[in-house]
């Protein structure tokens, strides 16, 4: 009985019943318009053709436009009405007004630290990399900064635990998912005993991405505990478009001078302790010195927009320390919905575009628009090594349908595609000519790349570069090649399947 009261009062039970009831209104109420159904269905009409002109209008990725003009042309009583609830990321005055606010400030903390002029011994390439990432993001690139790749989460985890027992002032971490386990309960310890010793440790982790797996209160319950914490964008039983925006962001930070970021999440199946789809592949970063700052300010924004309360961030700035091994530069940056500008895209697309020996890609998505095709097509033809890895068992099977029915066009033109077989990659990792590499939280998908919150590390020269590529090859010999052949090989209605969600991927 205690079983069933449990099930029936989980917060995913109330969610679904709330979202239910509110169908139930909404058709109810269609219903009762039956007698002047006529008017009510022109007035549909012209409420979708009205949608319809503002989706033209507005500065969303053309797929993205395609996706919501179809269904609202074909069911013109509920399209427009759903892409209001869910189709876009549209700011309310109050809200311009923080991030606003909040710009002004990461202006004032980061932009001294300005200086992709000074990466023009690595090549035009990297400045011009660098610029993008200052004037686009407000990130700047940095010197006097060690990194460390980490090719599994079993790695990541063992080097998070050893960094989190030196932390003296503070410890930041944000995180999409969360979950009771060996991982979480062992680093959720050391946070309460650093807690109770006097640093400062605050926590945000994504609602959506915890609701099947931690309960309604429990930020109150880490605050009572002693560990600031919030639940970014509270999930509730309404239907709005502000569900589209989830925090997808993986970072801690440790006094500012030690930040991770990558993949990993904080739950037992990203260090293989608990296995869901076979083995789980997955790749983080661990970056010491100057960079961290950037970091640090990058969980702060986040902090100060959800909290609503101002402070000083140079309280939080390190006294610089000198690491005479640190090679290349790092730049840590983060995407938002909120800007309109696609920076973890244009961060992918520059270094496809720039490329000229290879580009060897893992992500767990493939679900890919023109721009991003084109330029993998386009520096395959020109003779470019172009490598992408996926993984062979799915976490999603129709996410992973619609991930396969981009490689028959990326194949016709000589991209490389391999699927991990062991298991599930989670790596969402670039490496370019030895030079440039990338490790961090952005998917190849249109919600990692359009509708998410996210951050990653765009490193140059750094030896992670070589680390990242190291990976790629030792992990391709468990990996399937996918043929041309196998593609076309396919039944009829099977073919036919792909086409159409590859039509709506935008919405997945």
């Amino acid at each position: 009985m205690k079983k069933l009261l449990k099930l029936l009062f989980h917060r995913c039970v109330v969610v679904a019943i709330g979202l239910l009831l509110q169908v139930f209104v909404i058709v109810a109420t269609i219903l009762g318009f039956n007698e002047y159904f006529m008017e009510f269905y022109w007035v549909c009409i012209a409420f979708s053709i009205l949608a319809v002109l503002w989706i033209i209008g507005s500065k969303s990725n053309p797929a993205y436009k395609i996706a919501w003009i179809i269904p609202i042309l074909v069911f013109p009583i509920f399209g427009g009405l759903f892409y209001l609830l869910f189709g876009g990321s549209h700011l309310g005055k109050r809200t311009k007004k923080k991030m606003s606010s909040l710009n002004r400030e990461m202006q004032k903390e980061l932009s001294g630290d300005f200086k992709a002029e000074s990466l023009a011994s690595l090549g035009e390439e990297a400045v011009l990399h660098a610029r993008y990432l200052e004037r686009s993001a407000l990130a700047p690139a940095y010197g006097n900064t060690e990194t460390k790749y980490f090719p599994s989460g079993e790695q990541k985890f063992e080097a998070m635990l050893a960094e989190l027992k030196k932390a003296k002032k503070y410890i930041f971490l944000e995180y999409f998912i969360v979950e009771a386990g060996e991982m979480w309960d062992t680093i959720l310890e050391l946070l309460l005993e650093k807690a109770r010793s006097g640093v400062e440790v605050r926590m945000i982790y994504d609602d959506v991405g915890c609701l099947f797996t931690l309960p309604n209160d429990y930020a109150e319950a880490l605050e009572e505990a002693g560990i600031h914490c919030m639940a970014f964008n509270r999930f509730v039983p309404i239907l709005t478009l502000r569900l589209n925006n989830r925090d997808h962001r993986k970072l801690m930070v440790i006094d500012g001078k030690v930040g991770f970021t990558g993949g990993i999440n904080l739950a037992d199946e990203y260090i293989n302790r608990k296995v869901r789809y076979g083995h789980w592949k997955d790749g983080g970063i661990l970056l010491r010195g100057d960079a961290v700052w950037s970091m640090t300010v990058m969980f702060l924004s986040m902090w100060h927009l959800q909290r609503d309360e101002g402070e000083d961030m140079t309280w939080f700035r390190p006294e610089r320390e000198t690491y005479p091994d640190a090679q290349g530069y790092a730049q840590p940056y983060t995407d938002s919905p909120l800007d309109e500008e696609p920076v973890g895209q244009t961060v992918y697309l520059n270094l496809i575009n720039r490329a000229k020996e290879y580009v060897y890609i893992m992500t767990p998505y493939l679900i890919i628009d023109d721009a991003m095709t084109q330029a993998l097509v386009a520096a395959a033809k020109s003779g470019v090594d172009v490598r992408i890895m996926t993984p062979h068992i799915p976490d999603k099977k129709i996410i992973f349908e619609v991930t396969r029915a981009h490689y028959e066009a990326l194949l016709e033109d000589g991209v490389k595609i391999y699927e991990y077989t062991p298991g599930f990659c989670h790596a969402k990792t670039f490496a370019v000519d030895d030079r440039f590499g990338v490790a961090g939280t952005v998917n190849l998908d249109y919600r990692s790349l359009f509708l998410h919150f996210e951050d990653g590390v765009l490193l140059f020269g750094q030896p992670s570069v070589l680390e990242i590529k190291e990976d790629f090859l030792t992990t391709q010999e468990c990996c399937q090649r996918i043929t041309l052949e196998e593609c076309r090989a396919l039944p009829w209605w099977r073919q036919l399947l792909r086409d159409l969600l590859r039509i709506f991927a935008p919405l997945m």
